[in-house]
């Protein structure tokens, strides 16, 4: 009934991921390459936690 007060670990991460790939965008525009790097890293990280979590529900 109330399942939109429900933890989504998912959701949350997956819109850290989309943030950390703009503002490596925005990095790269900018023409700081070393940003951009740590952002794609971390945006990296992220996706293979969204995957882990994904695999695990199904």
């Amino acid at each position: 009934m109330f399942s939109f007060f429900k933890n989504r670990p998912a959701q949350k991460l997956k819109k850290r991921h989309s943030m950390l790939l703009e503002q490596a965008m925005h990095a790269q525009r900018n023409g700081d390459i070393r940003t951009y790097s740590r952002l794609t890293a971390e945006a990296e990280e992220v996706f293979n936690q969204i995957q882990e979590l994904s695999t695990s529900k199904t």
